[in-house]
């Protein structure tokens, strides 16, 4: 396996001295690139040469660069050979050839903790097929660090929106990115978050509005998202009429429809460093295209925050995604007053109190409810999590919670599948990131300074 520079330093800046807070940081480069892989019968997408021969020169050359996550869209017939050739250690599985997957694939040497594909609401045949496979985007979070105590995580989602240029091409299009703006809401609420692919959208074709809906800069209330291109090029002013690219582009300057959008978290700072198209590296050996698309490359850096930080995920990829971070976010030197559990054979929920009375409670309502209030210089400083199987589903089945006095508190049964949670050095647990249903699926800890 081949391991990129930036996926090395990011993984060592995780690791915590004893006794101290490490400063943990890194960088991270991540490519999107649309890989032309309908049957050759029915689009040869004007790129000479053998498709097959063609997938398999970009599946060895993702790892021969080092890439830490790479986006792939129109991955459908040609998958299999850039597979054979490709050497990235988390890979997603195909959903199929045309007419049955979406296209949509990963390649990364970063791991993640879920991984769903989500198919639009809408599609349009006005000008092409687009409704002939299920297009839409995926979602993953992604561990740009982990260790037991403290981790850094990042929601990448990779798309394929609805292309042409008809009515009513312009309204599903626009619809797709509404659905992604949407599902930011929901699923990343207080994460860091990276959205690349294939928008076939530009900012100066009249009615592409959709992308506009992810900026910062232009929905206040959307996900407040930059464009990488936009920030690093153009200095975050939406260019009025920027050239239309050739392939191999001529210059970074000029527009194409496949983009990276971003923003940081109050857990993580995350920026973007450079952008650029990177079509050069990717040519057959006669020097002719790969791809009709001009592949995009954004590097990142990235540190921990500094008055919020979190523990890795434990337990299993199910249920609905939840985050006390944007309310911790806004209170001033948050502590917990009352920790407070349910629980039987399971954990069924956990909560906590902070000392302004703001209450988080996360999972279902059974079990018995335990509960432990903390003196005034009293802070919870540890937690043990313990999985197990339900309906054959990881689910968190047991916690202990340790405060600085060395009081606990426990809820639910404990397995064999445990791990210790403990704050970094001056810091305390107050609150949680997960996902829940009527129970605790998987979950991890706020972090904040005492």
């Amino acid at each position: 396996m081949k391991l990129s520079t930036s996926r090395l330093a990011a993984f060592s800046s995780a690791l915590l001295l004893e006794g101290a807070l490490a400063a943990t940081s890194g960088n991270f480069d991540v490519l999107t690139i649309n890989v032309a892989g309908l049957p050759a019968i029915l689009n040869d997408n004007g790129v000479p040469g053998d498709k097959a021969a063609n997938a398999a020169a970009m599946g060895a050359k993702f790892s021969e660069y080092g890439i830490d996550v790479v986006q792939l869209q129109e991955d459908f017939n040609y998958h299999a050979h850039i597979y054979r050739t490709n050497t990235h250690p988390h890979r997603t599985a195909t959903s199929g050839g045309v007419p049955f997957g979406s296209g949509l694939n990963t390649v990364s040497y970063l791991p993640w903790v879920d991984f769903r594909r989500i198919k639009w609401n809408k599609c349009s045949d006005a000008s092409q097929s687009d409704c002939l496979t299920p297009k839409g985007f995926t979602f993953m979070r992604v561990a740009i660090s982990s260790d037991s105590s403290t981790a850094a995580y990042v929601d990448f989602y990779n798309l394929h929106a609805d292309a042409g240029v008809e009515p009513g091409d312009l309204t599903a299009r626009n619809d797709n990115v509404k659905q992604v703006v949407d599902y930011i809401a929901t699923w990343s609420k207080g994460n860091a978050v990276v959205v690349a692919g294939d928008f076939n959208s530009r900012y100066t074709r009249t009615g592409d509005t959709g992308i506009w809906g992810l900026l910062a800069s232009e929905n206040p209330s959307g996900p407040r998202l930059k464009d990488a291109w936009v920030e690093l090029l153009y200095n975050n002013v939406i260019p009025q009429s920027p050239s239309s690219c050739a392939n191999p582009a001529a210059n970074d300057l000029c527009e194409i429809v496949d983009k990276v959008f971003y923003r940081a978290s109050p857990l993580l700072n995350l920026q973007a460093t450079d952008v650029r198209y990177d079509t050069l590296r990717f040519l057959q050996a006669d020097g002719n295209i790969l791809t009709d698309h001009n592949p995009v490359l954004v590097n990142y850096t990235w540190s921990s925050g500094a008055s919020l930080r979190q523990s890795s995920l434990f337990g299993g990829p199910h249920g609905t995604w939840f985050s006390d971070v944007p309310v911790l976010a806004g209170t001033n030197k948050p502590k917990t007053a009352t920790i407070t559990f349910r629980g039987g054979s399971r954990l069924d929920s956990v909560g906590l109190t902070l000392t302004d009375g703001t209450i988080f409670a996360h999972g279902g309502t059974g079990g018995s409810v335990v509960s432990l209030a903390l003196g005034e210089t009293e802070y919870w400083t540890q937690a043990e999590l313990c999985s197990g199987q339900r309906n054959g589903q990881t689910r968190n089945f047991y916690i202990r919670a340790v405060t600085s006095s060395g009081r606990s508190l426990t809820a639910g049964s404990a397995t064999s599948s445990c791990q210790t949670f403990t704050a970094p050095s001056g810091w305390q647990i107050v609150g949680f990131v997960g996902q829940d249903g009527s129970e605790v699926d998987q979950l991890a800890f706020v972090y904040a300074p005492r």
